[in-house]
């Protein structure tokens, strides 16, 4: 089991540089093949070795592209940089990707869908084409399932003020269960309620019990939960089980009531904007137009403070960093990070004039 939330690695840290680079104009190199399809001259070229990369970005084009993911990473690590990128795509994205769509070490496609695309809607990417679908549910190691991703182009990204969380309204959740017995489900929601009932009635978690062809190649359960504000912002935490034949077996109900406690965890670092999503939210910010841009979020993760300095590398943006204490007398949690910045008045050029 893994929390997703502060996780990190050196292949997140060589995504995020691929990331900027594609945005910026500049050098750098990552997980190639799905930025080749989103791209239009994108110049690749790979020593015999495989011990030396260059990548110069072209650009970015969008449209319809289909990805067979790899499964020693699931679809969350690559959808994470799409949804970095489709916004300024010349063309509205549909991305059909193949894989894992559940596994301990990434991002699941359900955190992402409840959580990422909140954050973009408020920085002005919305509209009916953006969505993300959960088609065939695949566990890790075999993978097997599919997630359709689409969304809009925007020609500009608007700054935003999101400097108070307010309170939690309600949480919701969807436990999931591919090729076990659908009790599983039912025992993680259980459990996870046995704990999040002591401090909120309005719960509602749905149970995912995808069978023959759309539950993948590999059998697993998990949990992903999201407590939403009264402003409409977003935490969320999520546990998967280990891929089957890795690691040791975890029961149902030990995964609903530890994937409960890490929300409650979350919750307690708490923002605008959750531990997953605050690299996406300041490179948006980034992005904004020339006005300033402030985000209150929680502790930053590791994985965000190297991507701050990739933005500085990239865009010569610095943000401002104010860290609020909450008063003893005031129930809201841990240490606050008061973010802004004045967006580069970033513009898409690739966006095709109608």
């Amino acid at each position: 089991m893994a929390s997703h939330g502060l996780m990190y690695d050196g292949c997140n840290f060589f995504r995020q540089r691929l990331v900027l680079s594609t945005l910026s104009g500049n050098f750098e190199a990552s997980f190639i093949r799905l930025l080749d399809k989103v791209t239009n001259g994108s110049r690749i070229e790979i020593n015999q070795t495989g011990t030396v990369l260059f990548y110069q970005p072209g650009l970015l084009f969008g449209g319809a592209v289909e990805h067979d993911c790899n499964t020693q990473r699931s679809i969350g690590y690559y959808l994470e940089a799409l949804l970095m990128l489709a916004p300024f795509m010349k063309t509205s994205l549909k991305a059909t990707l193949k894989g894992v769509t559940n596994d301990p070490a990434d991002p699941t496609v359900d955190m992402l869908k409840t959580t990422a695309l909140p954050v973009m809607k408020k920085f002005g990417i919305d509209g009916e084409g953006f969505d993300l679908k959960v088609v065939k549910r695949g566990m890790a190691p075999g993978g097997g399932g599919e997630v359709v991703f689409t969304c809009p182009v925007r020609r500009i990204i608007r700054p935003v003020q999101l400097t108070d969380p307010g309170k939690i309204k309600r949480i919701r959740g969807v436990a999931y269960s591919v090729r076990v017995s659908p009790q599983m489900a039912n025992r993680i929601v259980d459990s996870a309620r046995s704990v999040l009932n002591k401090f909120i009635p309005d719960i509602y978690i749905h149970t995912d019990h995808m069978k023959g062809p759309n539950s993948g190649k590999s059998p697993g359960f998990g949990l992903t939960l999201v407590a939403e504000t009264l402003n409409g912002c977003f935490l969320s935490a999520e546990m998967s089980s280990m891929p089957q034949g890795q690691g040791d077996t975890v029961l149902p109900e030990d995964l609903g009531r530890n994937c409960a406690k890490l929300l409650l965890e979350e919750i307690h670092r708490g923002g605008c904007v959750d531990s997953s999503n605050q690299s996406l939210a300041l490179l948006l910010m980034t992005l904004g137009q020339q006005d300033v841009s402030k985000v209150l979020l929680g502790p930053l993760s590791p994985y965000t403070i190297e991507f701050l300095r990739h933005i500085k590398d990239f865009f010569q943006i610095m943000f401002k960093i104010e860290v609020q204490t909450p008063l003893e007398d005031e129930s809201k949690g841990g240490d606050k990070v008061l973010m802004t910045c004045v967006g580069v008045g970033y513009s898409n050029i690739n966006k095709t004039l109608k």
